[in-house]
């Protein structure tokens, strides 16, 4: 496989040398590191490393010429942060690619990211926060027929953690048929897209002998509709047959279960007037892809699915985070999960009654989500989740801006496996003041309370800027209700040009760290962490 991604690189880079040789190129890149150095801490029980340090570091670089481009990047983990995949090891050359495009037509080799409509079907994509990438190492070929239609296929295999997984290929096809353009229906988008997605892994004799088969192929249909501010979009996915770990191997002597995946996903808006309406509705079961059936490790993911729910800013609002459930063996048997939110924006505008001198914004969220009662149905069974937050900005005077929070969660901590939820009632208030237009201050305080776990929480934050260079903070959460352990975090950061430079040291709870609605687990530590970006 490599040497056909190597010949792959080498004829793109041949087509994009001859398309650019009378164009003037250039160089983009950034460079990321992270480190941290480890304290002990026997109040949280904190974990260290080797070494009492972690560093994880990014240098990327991409050069442009034309319709021709190509870029790389390399990754040092020496050794990885705590809480990071632990295939993240060592450095290496990650990722590589060639790509070559030329007016409605475009092909790339080597390593790229893509996705099948949202992501349900198939998604590579790098989230640093969680230790994601899983860029396809292959070839990809795109072609677009004016506004009217578009197809592209891809061929590869996915990565995991450090390089291309080695027994795992992914091939793909994705179009899409703007109906509107065709028909030349004016003030109106209406599109249909499909996607067909095969993945081959080798399977053991024994889960062949269950079912199991090393080619599965799953596939997607989408419809969009807009109009006048409305926005419809529908989407639904057969993800193929996917194996599971079976509990029950001891009474029915099955180490394996074969399932068949699928999902449906709808998605409302409207916007205008100052309005804005949002519903998403998603139903799945037996969801769950994977790179290789042989890794629990948390960057193992073929596909994205996030949680449907409002996402938080605020450390105290994200103790107990929602996290989907496609459908799991994991201790019990539960096939998938059936939901959705409501999110309603209003901006009150200056001048009326609730607007006053400067207007004001104001946000609801609902969400709620439960497992499904039993395999294949629609109805919904135990609580998992459910989210109530009102949400308040506001522009007090030129130099006083504030931000209220409501937010009720219902969580079921034994995800579905029995009826017990915790029930929280959390209020924020986060102020921003400028004294100057380069000097400001920014407070905030939190208070979360409960009957259930570590009952009562409190958290508040100082935030001086001196635009645009220096930024110093100090913060705490403290669990009063039951631990009485204070979660401390204090530094500052220097911005000079593209260069950022972040200094602190603090003490971090375990629990889950969340980018884009997908999560991780991260331990309790402490120590100091120097964080430094640039780009050029």
């Amino acid at each position: 496989m490599k040497r056909l991604v190597l010949t792959l690189l080498l004829g793109a880079s041949v087509l994009g040398g001859l398309r650019a040789q009378d164009t003037k190129g250039y160089l983009v890149g950034s460079f990321e590191s992270n480190s941290i150095l480890y304290s002990a801490d026997d109040v949280t029980g904190a974990q260290r490393p080797d070494g009492n340090f972690g560093t994880n570091n990014y240098l990327k670089a991409d050069y442009y010429a034309g319709g021709f481009s190509a870029g790389l990047q390399l990754e040092a983990y020496q050794p990885a942060l705590v809480g990071y995949p632990g295939n993240l090891e060592g450095a290496k050359l990650t990722n590589y690619y060639m790509q070559w495009t030329d007016g409605d037509f475009a092909v790339t080799a080597g390593t790229y990211y893509d996705q099948f409509g949202s992501g349900i079907l198939f998604r590579t994509y790098e989230d640093r926060t969680l230790g994601m990438n899983t860029a396809m190492m292959g070839a990809r070929v795109s072609y677009h027929y004016k506004d009217i239609a578009s197809v592209k296929a891809l061929w590869g295999a996915p990565r995991l953690g450090m390089e291309a997984a080695p027994e795992t290929l992914v091939r793909g096809v994705d179009g899409s048929l703007s109906l509107s353009s065709l028909l030349g229906m004016s003030g109106t988008t209406l599109s249909l897209e499909g996607s067909l997605l095969n993945r081959y892994e080798p399977v053991s004799p024994i889960v062949e002998e269950l079912g199991g088969k090393a080619s599965t192929t799953g596939y997607s249909a989408r419809l969009n509709f807009e109009r006048s501010g409305f926005l419809v979009k529908a989407e639904y996915v057969d993800g193929g047959e996917k194996m599971y770990s079976n509990p029950n191997i001891l009474i029915d002597g099955k180490s394996h279960l074969v399932k068949n995946g699928n999902a449906q996903l709808l998605e409302m808006s409207y916007s205008g007037g100052g309005l804005g309406v949002n519903i998403s509705a998603r139903r799945m079961e037996w969801m769950e892809s994977k790179v290789s059936y042989g890794s629990s490790e948390t960057n193992n993911a073929l596909n994205y699915l996030p949680a449907l729910c409002a996402q938080y800013s605020y450390a105290i609002t994200n103790l107990n985070p929602y996290i989907p459930q496609p459908g799991t063996t994991s201790g019990h048997i539960n096939s998938g999960e059936i939901g959705g939110q409501v999110d309603v924006y209003y901006n009150f505008r200056r001048g009326t009654t609730l607007g006053g001198k400067r207007g004001m914004k104001v946000n609801v969220n609902f969400s709620t989500y439960y497992n499904l009662k039993e395999e294949g149905s629609f109805v919904p069974k135990t609580l998992l989740w459910r989210n109530v937050n009102v949400g308040v900005e506001k522009q007090l005077s030129r130099k006083m801006k504030m931000q209220l929070l409501y937010s009720m969660q219902e969580y079921n901590h034994s995800h579905g496996v029995g009826k017990g939820t915790w029930l929280s009632n959390i209020v924020v208030a986060d102020l921003l003041y400028k004294f100057t237009p380069t000097f400001s201050t920014r407070v905030e305080m939190a208070y979360l309370t409960t009957f259930e776990d570590q009952k009562d929480w409190m958290s508040g934050l100082v935030e001086v800027n001196f635009a645009p260079s220096w930024s110093l903070f100090a913060s705490d959460m403290f669990n009063h209700g039951d631990t009485k352990i204070h979660y401390y975090n204090a530094g500052f950061s220097y911005t000079a040009g593209r260069t950022r430079v972040a200094l602190s040291y603090g003490r971090n709870r375990a629990g889950m760290v969340c980018s884009g609605g997908v999560c991780r687990l991260m331990p309790a530590y402490t120590g100091g962490n120097l964080t430094v970006s640039t780009s050029f």
